[in-house]
């Protein structure tokens, strides 16, 4: 990559911008938005002396391209997913036995390769299998010996709530196991997680986070929230990310998107929040980068690894688990967080999860007062079992709900995973993302990559175009929740727009026909009218191909071109 002048005009497409709907040019300056108008008001201005030394500004013609604010991934792991990028993918695998040949393959391929085995012995990290179809049960720890002899492996399941762990990574990370038994693991999977990633070498995690926010920004992101938590890294690792990146950014050679960082760690008092922020030692230039003690912090677990927590059983008569936090701890979290000027949060998925939270928000409450919990941007991670007065309670005390739609795509509907694990009436109330936008509860929107995807259009597409058409929104909006709502979640309002003085973050996509789409046919007679000025997006029809991302630019700074 190379470093954009300081300022550059694109002209000759369609900007998506609140300042002038009907906008088809966008000039740039010191990496900021400098203005946005008409191709014939750029094509005056384009022979102006905009730069120093009488030179024009650069113009880029957009040949009918798409510009809009680059993507906000409000949930994403970033060193777990580079690792899925960049090592066994087994999201395809169909059957134990194709599951150990893929590890078996990938052992000899690192055994012929001393660099990738990193200090000691060799580990082999995969991610992505999903036995739900399975026609036969999960290997035994004996059966990954014979796979990868004498290595350390972990395989994590598509949704991260469960692996599969070798004998030698068990016994190392204090793991009860026996070779003849299930080399599954569900409580202990971070814990085993935590010991594998630790042993990356500082290559392998630069190169982790490398590929991982390279794949970001070839999606048409521009900013990510890292999830980490003490159970699955470790501040060594948070601060080696935001370390690259305020490397790329102050060079201008190799621009990624930014990184948001939040830190799983339940704490008490705003004195013990203040001890667990000063002991990830971030550097003065990171302050501005952590938002707070949220994100992967788990009340629970996932619905399909049988984790998450239910007020009824699962569907097939298996016992749902206990909360992992109850009312009491939330309340204290969410005060000290409160009191010491941060944000606090929570991992929720199942229904007993959602009521322990909202039981936690009263006593929060009653201790700090509605504005103080509303000012400090506390967050929700999934809530994917809401109900509408669970919604009220958020609304009213301004949580953010960070929902990934990708889920309902993936495992919704009458005969995905959630309605084998909970039973179709039940599954069908999940996700329910017209409520939490009718309610005004402040939305943001992620992939938790490695769990989906970087496919910002796809989320868009599957809020607008969930399996359960009462719970669908408007895909615009999807799209603020998408794009403005993850900066708002970090406590920056004003930032997602393309508007004069805005940061120059945004991206460019092929061309296509834009369109303003609507759940609600009451709705699309007037607002897809060119007089309303409600700027459109591509047609996110289900079937349709999603937009490519042409361009991504980060404050000014190509982080990935294929204009």
């Amino acid at each position: 990559m190379t470093t954009p002048p300081d300022r550059a005009l694109y002209l000759g497409g369609s900007v998506y911008s609140p300042a002038d709907p009907f906008a088809t040019a966008l000039l740039v300056e010191d990496g900021v938005v400098a203005w946005v108008g008409s191709d014939e008001a750029a094509s005056s201005m384009a022979r102006l002396d905009l730069v120093p030394g009488g030179e024009s500004a650069p113009v880029t013609d957009l040949h009918g391209a798409l510009v809009t604010p680059a993507f906000v991934d409000a949930h994403v792991h970033v060193t777990e997913t580079g690792l899925a990028l960049d090592g066994l993918d087994l999201r395809s695998v169909s059957s134990t036995e194709q599951l150990l040949d893929a590890v078996t393959r990938a052992f000899e391929e690192q055994r012929s390769d001393r660099d990738a085995h990193g200090p000691s012995a060799p580990v082999v990290l995969g991610h992505g299998w999903d036995d739900t179809a399975w026609p036969d049960g999960l290997p035994t720890h004996e059966q990954l010996e014979r796979a990868a002899p004498g290595a350390e492996v972990y395989l994590s399941r598509v949704d991260v709530h469960s692996a599969l762990v070798s004998s030698a990574l068990a016994a190392r990370a204090g793991i009860d196991s026996s070779p003849s038994e299930s080399a599954r693991v569900v409580h202990d999977a971070h814990h085993a997680a935590r010991d594998a990633t630790r042993r990356l070498s500082s290559a392998q995690r630069t190169r982790a986070h490398t590929v991982a926010l390279r794949a970001a920004a070839a999606a048409g992101i521009g900013c990510v929230h890292e999830n980490a938590a003490p159970h699955v890294g470790s501040g060594e690792d948070l601060r080696a990310l935001l370390d690259l990146v305020s490397e790329a950014s102050s060079t201008g050679e190799e621009a990624m998107p930014s990184v948001l960082a939040l830190w799983g760690e339940a704490v008490k008092s705003p004195e013990e929040a203040a001890a667990v922020v000063d002991g990830l030692g971030l550097a003065p230039q990171h302050a501005g980068a952590f938002l707070g003690l949220a994100g992967d912090l788990v009340v629970d677990g996932s619905l399909g690894s049988r984790t998450a927590a239910l007020l009824a059983p699962y569907a097939d008569g298996s016992p749902a688990p206990a909360p992992f936090l109850d009312a009491e701890a939330i309340a204290a979290h969410l005060v000290a967080c409160t009191r010491a000027g941060i944000s606090g949060g929570f991992h929720v998925i199942g229904d007993a999860a959602v009521a322990e939270l909202v039981e936690g928000l009263h006593r929060a409450e009653t201790l700090v007062g509605a504005p103080a919990l509303a000012s400090a941007r506390h967050r929700v991670e999934h809530a994917e079992m809401l109900t509408r007065d669970d919604v009220a309670v958020l609304a009213r005390l301004g949580i953010t709900v960070c929902a990934q739609p990708a889920f309902d795509t993936a495992w919704g509907g009458r005969d995905g995973m959630y309605a084998d694990r909970l039973g179709v009436e039940r599954a069908a109330a999940m996700n329910d993302l017209a409520s939490v936008v009718a309610a005004g509860v402040p939305l943001a929107l992620g992939s938790d990559a490695p769990v989906t995807p970087f496919a910002p259009w796809e989320a868009v597409r599957g809020a607008a175009f969930p399996h359960e058409p009462a719970h669908a929104t408007t895909a615009r909006a999807a799209f603020l929740a998408h794009t403005r709502g993850g900066w708002r979640a970090a406590g920056r309002d004003g930032i997602g727009a393309l508007v004069p003085g805005a940061p120059a973050t945004f991206a460019v996509w092929e061309p296509s026909d834009l369109l303003v789409q609507t759940p609600d046919a009451r709705v699309a007679g007037w607002s897809t009218d060119v007089r309303s000025g409600t700027p459109g997006l591509p047609d996110l029809t289900p079937g349709v191909p999603a937009p490519r991302c042409l361009r991504t630019v980060v404050d000014g700074q190509v982080a990935h071109d294929d204009l």
